[in-house]
């Protein structure tokens, strides 16, 4: 097959699952309550691509994840409640003030390292998280905000279950192929550089603080674009939506999809919000068979469901053309021309 053909095969493939048989099947059953895990799988589909590329490609352990998610949702939700703003307006903005509030928090950490690092963003995720809890003047506290405007996007509305799931879907797909291409190209192999030795990075001439800093900032402002359609999907937001289990969980999602694998990402956010729901009519016992899915993903294969290696491998073979320079030497391919 052709080497331009490939990934155009791929693409479409990718199109008529997530726009075409996924409706389709929801629209057989025509349950709101499938369309919302649809829309949930989606939107943490999203966040466990965002974590993947500053946590898998750049190699910063990071566990408040869920603060810059919780950002995007309020800002949305009070653009919309209190300034008047639709969702074209609420859905950038949100993502902007995510990644400002991320940048915010890797000014002062960017210095620090290992096991230091991922404690500093913890401390940090739970301050914002207490803010939102006792900020009861903008953020309602524990109360939440009730987003009652609905969807509406240049006018029309999109607030009924089948239009905002294709609206959850087109942004979530288009977010992906972004972080898609940042993670293989130049450029992502600049931020695997500062996770397998930032100190010879540094000796090469990379600006390894800089990069720290924009990768924190991409990946906060796609938590952020996370937040939003949360906001406006569900209708209603309140702290306990973005605590320090939503952060671990999002972690959890990127581990066992396997770190700095992309599509590992994707799946294992998939598994496990799709789980929980296939397993509900076996009540609390859905907990333990979750743990226990796990425990022995992770003793099985610790390089997670797609590894880093077998994703790179399927790109370098799905879109072998797009991936190889002119003028390189055969093998010597590092990334998007």
């Amino acid at each position: 097959m052709s080497d331009r053909l490939r990934p155009l095969l791929v693409v479409a493939a990718v199109l008529v699952l997530v726009l075409g048989v996924v409706p389709a099947v929801l629209g057989a059953f025509d349950r709101s309550y499938l369309y919302q895990v649809a829309n949930l799988a989606l939107i943490f589909v999203l966040l466990a691509a965002s974590m993947h590329l500053v946590t898998g490609v750049a190699g910063l352990l990071q566990l408040g994840h869920a603060a810059f998610y919780g950002v995007g949702a309020y800002t949305a939700a009070l653009l919309t409640t209190e300034a008047g703003l639709s969702f074209g307006w609420t859905l950038p903005l949100a993502g902007l003030g995510a990644a400002f509030v991320a940048v915010l928090v890797a000014l002062p950490t960017m210095r620090l390292v290992s096991i230091y690092f991922a404690v500093a963003t913890l401390g940090i995720g739970q301050m914002l998280y207490l803010v939102m809890l006792n900020w009861v003047p903008v953020t309602k506290g524990p109360n939440g905000i009730l987003v009652t405007s609905g969807l509406t996007l240049f006018g029309y509305d999109l607030s009924r279950p089948a239009s905002a799931y294709f609206v959850v879907a087109v942004v979530t797909l288009v977010s992906l192929w972004v972080i898609h291409r940042l993670s293989h190209s130049y450029y992502g192999n600049a931020l695997r550089s500062l996770r397998e030795d930032d100190q010879c990075a540094d000796a090469m001439g990379l600006d390894t603080v800089r990069l720290k800093i924009e990768s924190f900032a991409v990946s906060g402002f796609f938590a952020g674009i996370a937040g939003a359609l949360w906001a406006h999907t569900a209708g209603y937001i309140s702290p306990a939506d973005f605590s320090f289990p939503q952060s671990i969980l999002i972690l959890a999602m990127v581990v066992v999809g396997g770190l700095g694998s992309l599509p590992g990402a994707v799946i294992g956010a998939l598994v496990l919000i799709l789980l929980p729901e296939v397993l509900r009519p076996v009540g609390d016992f859905r907990n333990i068979i979750v743990g226990g899915v796990l425990f022995f993903s992770i003793l099985l294969m610790p390089k997670g469901i797609i590894g880093e290696v077998s994703a790179l491998d399927l790109v370098r073979r799905q879109l072998g053309g797009a991936w190889r320079g002119e003028g390189t030497k055969a093998g010597s391919e590092v990334g998007w021309r």
